[in-house]
């Protein structure tokens, strides 16, 4: 009989190889590599919803009558080796990998491999589209996505007459910080418990308390919440950051996508109901399936596209991670304060906190983007390679020059103080850029454009801030600000 490999990102019976398999006709194989474990430092709660969700869905095809191989190995080289020696399997097929590693790795192991179906647009369909244009926009390819896909569509037009609906969803916390509905809580069982005491003891980020699910019914369970309770506000709010709530209105499904627990074509289809039901408004609808169909898919091509891009540095930047990112010290900007303690609490934020807070100062402070691809890849749950590859070098850090990102997500402490409540109680004022009480992201910000000069003044789009650049007097005093603000948080005092 057969085997089927299951890696640990594609954690669904719908998926690819195991889709068309009985336990009549196949035999599955789980590999718990050790080495891929301690390769890197990663979140504990990272590493206790990759296992724990793997031992789980073994259990479940177990309960289904499969015969299941769930091995510990030192490497999945290993496991796969000790398989066929103890099980000599007439074939080992495995859906297609999510990583170029790891497709490589199943290259030189021999393994056959089944088209991936984990995504809706694949990654060869992706290059087709890519193919004759001079430029890929992902509003292109998520209104090619929205008609092939028919997702909120009105015959051959967008259902409500627009493509997207940003100009409704960029508001500002509300006063107070808002009323929203918390994400359901998990309650940790003797599985749990077993996972968390094999990890490693110096592991960064604290032990998980349920609101990471790691089986399918509870995945699908807070998509079911997520769409009755909390998609109604998510449009207005998506981009909104607040000290008195971590989570808003955002899904916090993207692990669950990234395991397999969860298939986006079934987020989707579950958003799309509520808004033709009545429960939802379009913008909200329409924000959500961009996320998923757009911008998620695009990234998921773009990674296999441009697999240079992986290691870019266009900017040249050269420092390391700061201390405070590693908890070597504490800093006193607020809006990287509260979003360091969430990585550390819960090993994840929402995309603004990622990009407009922490990939910006990364970007400002002149970090290698390698470190910071790398960082976020270990501390984020839903850190997987390809994600992280596009959404850092190409959007974050602007580390491709350009190719994915017409100009820099950079901005100065304005942009914070609109989008969020952090300044209120912060040290620091985001209107001064000199000063002992100028805030780091405006101070940066202008010195970041000063250093750059030479690669992006000739960007249409930075035409506006180099004009007020060239109209600053205190330039001089902003470059040893700058200096001296990059010395402290080197040193782990800011």
């Amino acid at each position: 009989m057969k085997t089927v490999w299951v890696l640990g990102d594609q954690l669904n019976r719908r998926i690819g190889a195991l889709r068309r398999e009985t336990p009549d006709s196949a035999g599955v194989l789980l590999v718990e590599s050790t080495a891929a474990i301690g390769s890197r430092p990663y979140h504990r709660q990272r590493l206790h919803l990759v296992i724990t969700a793997m031992r789980r869905f073994a259990g479940d095809l177990r309960r289904a009558g499969f015969e299941v191989d769930y091995r510990k190995a030192p490497s999945l080289t290993a496991g796969l080796a000790a398989h066929r020696d103890e099980l000599a399997p007439d074939e080992v097929i495995a859906t297609e990998p999510n990583s170029r590693s790891a497709a490589s790795l199943l290259d030189s192991l021999e393994v056959t491999q089944v088209e991936s179906n984990q995504f809706l647009c694949h990654r060869n369909e992706f290059a087709d589209w890519a193919g004759p244009r001079k430029r890929l926009r992902m509003e292109d390819f998520y209104r090619w996505q929205r008609r092939r896909l028919g997702y909120l569509m009105d015959g051959d037009e967008p259902e409500g007459g627009a493509w997207n609906y940003d100009h409704d969803n960029r508001e500002p916390p509300p006063p107070g910080g808002g009323q929203w509905v918390a994400p359901p809580q998990s309650r940790l069982d003797d599985l749990d418990s077993a996972v968390l005491a094999e990890l490693p003891a110096d592991l960064p980020g604290a032990d998980p308390v349920g609101w990471w699910a790691t089986s399918r019914r509870g995945a699908l369970a807070r998509l079911r919440q997520f769409v009755d309770s909390v998609l109604p506000q998510f449009g207005p709010y998506e981009d909104a950051m607040t000290v008195t709530n971590w989570h808003l209105a955002h899904s916090m499904l993207s692990p669950y996508l990234n395991l397999g627990l969860l298939l986006p074509d079934e987020v989707c289809d579950a958003v799309e109901q509520a808004y033709r039901e009545g429960r939802v408004p379009i913008n909200s609808a329409e924000g959500m399936i961009r996320q998923v169909i757009g911008w998620r898919e695009f990234v998921w091509g773009i990674y296999w596209l441009w697999p240079e891009q992986y290691d870019a540095n266009e900017l040249g930047n050269d420092r390391a991670v700061p201390p405070a990112w590693i908890g070597a010290a504490d800093t006193s900007m607020r809006c990287v304060a509260e979003a360091l303690t969430g990585v550390e609490e819960r090993g994840w934020l929402h995309h603004i906190q990622r990009l407009m807070v922490l990939a910006n100062f990364a970007n400002l402070y002149g970090i290698e983007p390698a470190r910071v691809r790398d960082w976020m890849r270990e501390r984020f749950v839903d850190g997987a390679d390809w994600v992280m590859g596009p959404n850092v070098m190409g959007m974050g850090m602007w580390a491709d020059g350009g190719r994915m990102s017409t100009k820099p997500y950079v901005s100065g402490g304005a942009y914070i103080n609109r989008m969020s409540d952090y300044c209120g109680d912060c040290r620091f004022d985001p209107k001064q850029r000199t000063g002992p009480d100028a805030c780091p992201f405006t101070t940066l910000y202008w010195d970041f454009l000063d250093r750059h000069r030479s690669r992006l003044a000739a960007n249409a789009r930075m035409a506006r801030q180099y004009s007020t650049l060239d109209r600053l007097q205190d330039v001089a005093e902003l470059r040893q600000r700058a200096a001296a603000v990059i010395a402290e948080v080197a040193a782990g005092r800011l």
